[in-house]
């Protein structure tokens, strides 16, 4: 049914906490909708006048601050995510929580009902935020509170959970131990890399982790081994909602200038083979047993495939890219119409390697 505008006074629209719910405002609505103007012009009048009907739940910042009057970090309301990616797209968090450290992080867990969704958010490099946001709390480590790195012994690191994987594998250099420059070429976070068992050119997180440390959804405290992660290609398992806070590795004393060379080496490829300089989400789709990802994706004509603003990169095709203009939507649509034509060409069914969040 086709109906006309009505100008609904911003007093009685909306106030601070505050929505219009519930069977009295249905009636207010229909009023205004279908009465005569006399009659619509007198419930204008009446309903600016009268206090706003709160809603049935305070918003969730405002219960998340009652419930924890400790807190130390910092909490925002409706915060938005696009200019925290890499793909510089996608909708407002309910909540953005950065815990001041790993105290704080567990107070918050500890605290947060266990019917809000939580999220971890590094630098949002292999990730979609879907254009209608996330609900529930978004949790971002700040490099101040969990990015430290340590060298222990002649051969072990520590690294927060926030701290980049490329400072890692400079901080490995710099004290002369090998096996991390991997790390070098991954643009992420020490979080991310343990979540996904994140690799490059040879390396993979799970050759050189011996334990990760972080907070349980309950707000406990725990240490997991290796074999408590249970690595496998491109993932791993943690317990359900479990959030990183710092890990242990291991890598291997040897000469700076061979370490130097290989690092040298990473960049040189991620320069001349990758589009880095795009807003992009990195590796798109995982490779398949006995295949390459880009090599299928190219083999179906899909580089250079466009979808709104988004497209197939033409200088390594499983990178998507922002070209200026696109949407969540269009960045997702254009990966599922690859996946589609891969499917349809090579009778592989690729899988995304970028995590994709939030509603539509």
């Amino acid at each position: 049914m086709s109906g006309f505008r009505v100008p609904i006074p911003k007093s009685i629209a909306h106030k601070s906490g505050y929505r219009f719910c519930g069977v009295a405002t249905l009636s207010i609505i229909m009023i205004l909708r279908f009465s005569a103007p006399e009659k619509r012009e007198q419930v204008l009048q009446q309903t600016a006048k009268r206090p706003t009907m709160p809603h049935f739940s305070k918003s969730l910042a405002e219960r998340l601050t009652e419930l924890m009057p400790a807190l130390r970090g910092r909490m925002l309301a409706e915060q938005p995510l696009g200019p925290l990616t890499w793909f510089r797209v996608g909708g407002p968090a309910d909540v953005l929580f950065t815990p001041a450290d790993e105290a704080d992080l567990a107070y918050f867990l500890s605290k947060l009902p266990a019917d809000v969704p939580v999220y971890p958010l590094g630098v949002g490099s292999n990730m979609i935020v879907r254009d209608g946001g996330v609900r529930g709390v978004v949790i971002r480590l700040s490099a101040k509170g969990f990015g430290q790195i340590a060298v222990e012994g002649d051969s072990h690191l520590r690294a927060g959970a926030a701290a980049l994987d490329k400072r890692m594998a400079e901080a490995a250099a710099a004290a002369n131990i090998g096996g991390l420059e991997f790390y070098s070429g991954i643009p992420g976070t020490i979080g991310g890399a343990i979540t996904m068992n994140a690799g490059a050119n040879g390396g993979e997180t799970k050759d050189v982790l011996i334990s990760a440390r972080g907070v349980m959804r309950n707000g406990t405290v725990r240490t997991l081994t290796h074999a408590e992660l249970a690595f496998e290609y491109r993932k791993s398992h943690p317990p359900t909602g479990f959030l990183f806070t710092e890990a242990l590795f291991a890598g291997r004393a040897e000469a700076p200038e061979a370490i130097r060379r290989r690092m040298a080496a990473v960049q040189e490829h991620r320069e001349t083979a990758q589009p880095i300089r795009e807003k992009t989400g990195g590796s798109t789709f995982k490779n398949p047993p006995g295949h390459s990802a880009w090599k299928l994706v190219d083999a179906a004509g899909c580089r250079g495939l466009r979808i709104g603003g988004a497209e197939v990169s033409k200088m390594h095709c499983n990178f998507l890219i922002n070209t200026g203009d696109a949407t969540a939507a269009d960045i997702e649509a254009l990966g599922d119409e690859v996946r589609s034509r891969v499917k349809a060409h090579a009778g592989v069914e690729l899988q995304w390697e970028i995590k994709r969040v939030g509603e539509a």
